[in-house]
């Protein structure tokens, strides 16, 4: 079975049946499939394709870069005996871009968003009188559509610059669960350690009955902190706030906070929640929070009331054989691990809301998160609509994951080029701002990473001008930039402005969120870099070069490193597109470990 994990680690029921696999599927270049009926059981597929990977990858079993701004899929299952009498849910992990979702040859349903997923109750379209089930899935991703949120995905057949392959239809695992025909529709947990709480918000489906009540569990290393029993009297949301500190001082966040999640200190808390009636065990739903705070203060940022230092790698997520879509589990921590071996504490992750597994690992692990968004080439109403429902989405699949401590919903301008002067732009940039925080007051937002910002908790600054190691004008003004708070806050470094009009510096904490770029790899013939180095010493003369000077600066609290693998033509990574190190792990670490202003870095 291709992706064999559970696909929703924030909240697991233990009877699943995973739909990965060879699906039946075709092109519909003549755009025929809805008008032919494709979904109709006469209608037969003549390819196959390896579901959840994108038709495009060389693990899907079909490797056709080309543009197919239509495609279909077709499978059959069967639903278990021992699921006899319970509601069937069916989830789709992401599909790019919309979808129309066919069961037994009718619709189902429908959706529109390729970064993250949606599920439908398919047990009024199942036929009793059949064992085998057909489940029919009607792919559009326009190539040309510029209102699109496509983040790195080239509009043309091959790649080019920092554009990459696309990835089209189905995407992350697709997969089946039984539930009562009352449960627990969605958890949210939000730990608030100044208290020692954790707030629950609980949601239902189905019909309650007059003694239908919720068991909270909580455990630490299997050591049970809490069980509560809840009267639940309404479907909509239920909220309790549940103290788990208690008494004892050795937890709280003033006498070290033992138990609360860091990347040096991963400290989970485990939950179950029980939804009942009586005896009745309508559902049971199995999840985990961290007991983390993020915030910023006098220009500094600080993780769990004490001053953090950033040490980002940016990271977009893709791999040579399945493109967007990791090709097994381990990929995933194989990616942490190297990169906190290499002394980074987090990631940006670039132009891609990535899998809940990987964010279960950086949960695991220990490894801080940058969320973004892919972006839309241009801005249009159209546009706006588009990129504000994705975010809904977002923000309810990975509330409740303690390593993601910031969003950043634009980046460089794009999808908003006239954003500088542009009123309609700014405004749609403050929208998203208060809309983030409105629904996750919890995390900082960085607007528009990069420059041109407007409300932001982050002033966020690109730059990759310090040069090779014979530039050494480029080299004297990257130390000056870096130093001079008055540069560092102008238009010098990229040529933009740091803020848009009508904005100003209001003392967040300033970071370098992008920087290096540093291309080394001799062999792919048209790989390039922001800068480049000829061998493995030169790479570690500019990168020691730019993180020391980055570390050394009384202005700059934290940075984002360009970046953290190869990704087909672009050869800045310090790994390899398959992720092999280009360079020594140990040397990288010692390079970005210090101590600076009292802040350990590690």
């Amino acid at each position: 079975m291709l992706r064999p994990e559970y696909p929703r680690p924030q909240f697991i029921r233990k009877d699943w049946l995973n739909l990965n696999g060879s699906w039946d599927f075709d092109f519909d270049d003549n755009n025929k499939a809805l008008e032919q009926h494709w979904e109709k059981d006469t209608h037969k597929l003549s390819q196959k394709v390896q579901v959840p990977f994108c038709f495009e990858s060389k693990l899907s079993g079909i490797e056709d870069t080309s543009i197919h701004n239509r495609c279909f899929y077709k499978r059959t299952f069967r639903i278990p005996k021992e699921w006899e009498g319970k509601n069937i849910l069916l989830h789709f992990g992401a599909v790019d871009y919309y979808c129309r979702v066919y069961m037994n040859e009718k619709l189902c349903c429908e959706h529109e968003g390729g970064s993250v997923g949606f599920d439908v109750d398919i047990t009024h379209y199942l036929d009793k009188a059949k064992e085998e089930q057909m489940l029919a899935v009607y792919v559009e991703d326009p190539a040309f559509d510029e209102s699109i949120p496509r983040g790195k995905q080239f509009w043309e057949e091959k790649s080019a610059g920092i554009w990459y392959t696309r990835t089209s239809g189905i995407w992350q695992t697709v997969w089946l669960e039984p539930v009562d025909p009352l449960h627990i529709r969605h958890l949210k947990l939000t730990p608030d350690i100044d208290r020692g709480e954790v707030h629950l918000e609980a949601e239902f489906d189905g019909s309650l009955l007059e003694n239908t009540c919720l068991e909270v569990t909580i455990l630490f290393k299997e050591e049970r902190i809490c069980r509560d029993i809840y009267s639940v009297t309404s479907n909509e949301v239920f909220k309790r706030s549940i103290n788990i500190i208690g008494d004892k001082i050795f937890n709280s966040s003033v006498h070290g906070g033992r138990r609360n999640w860091s990347p040096e200190n991963p400290a989970l808390y485990d939950i179950i929640l029980t939804l009942k009636s009586g005896e009745i065990v309508h559902d049971e739903v199995t999840s985990y929070f961290g007991m983390r705070k993020i915030h910023t203060e006098n220009g500094m940022t600080y993780l769990n009331n004490q001053p953090y230092y950033f040490k980002l790698v940016l990271d977009q997520g893709y791999w040579p054989e399945g493109i967007l879509t990791a090709p097994n589990d381990k990929a995933f921590q194989l990616d942490i691990n190297l990169m906190k071996e290499m002394g980074f504490n987090g990631c940006r992750k670039h132009q891609k809301i990535e899998d809940p597994r990987f964010l279960y690992w950086a949960d695991r692990l220990g490894f801080l998160v940058w969320g973004e968004l892919a972006a839309s080439c241009i801005f249009t109403n159209r546009s706006a609509a588009r990129h504000t429902r994705e975010w809904t989405e977002i923000l309810r699949r990975d509330y409740n994951h303690p390593s993601i401590v910031a969003w950043v919903p634009f980046n460089e301008s794009w999808g908003i080029p006239n954003i500088k002067n542009n009123l309609t732009q700014q405004n749609h940039t403050l929208s998203i701002y208060y809309l983030l925080k409105s629904i996750d007051p919890t995390r900082l937002v960085i607007n528009n990473d990069g420059w041109e910002l407007t409300k932001t908790d982050i002033c966020a600054i690109h730059n990759y001008s310090h040069g090779n190691e014979q530039d050494t004008g480029k080299r004297e003004f990257f130390k000056r930039f870096i130093n001079d708070k008055s540069i560092l806050l102008s238009s010098a470094a990229s040529g933009n402005h740091t803020f848009a009009d009508g904005f100003s510096y209001e003392g967040q904490p300033i970071l370098i969120t992008e920087c290096g770029g540093i291309n080394y790899n001799t062999s792919h013939p048209n790989g390039w870099g922001y800068t480049s180095a000829q061998n493995v010493e030169e790479f570690y003369s500019q990168y020691r070069f730019v993180i020391e000077s980055i570390l050394e600066s009384d202005y700059v609290y934290g940075f984002c490193y360009t970046q953290l693998s190869d990704v087909e033509q672009e050869t800045n990574g310090l790994l390899t597109y398959d992720r092999k190190p280009k360079f020594d792990p140990a040397r990288i670490r010692e390079i970005n470990t210090a101590f600076r202003h009292g802040i350990a870095l590690e």
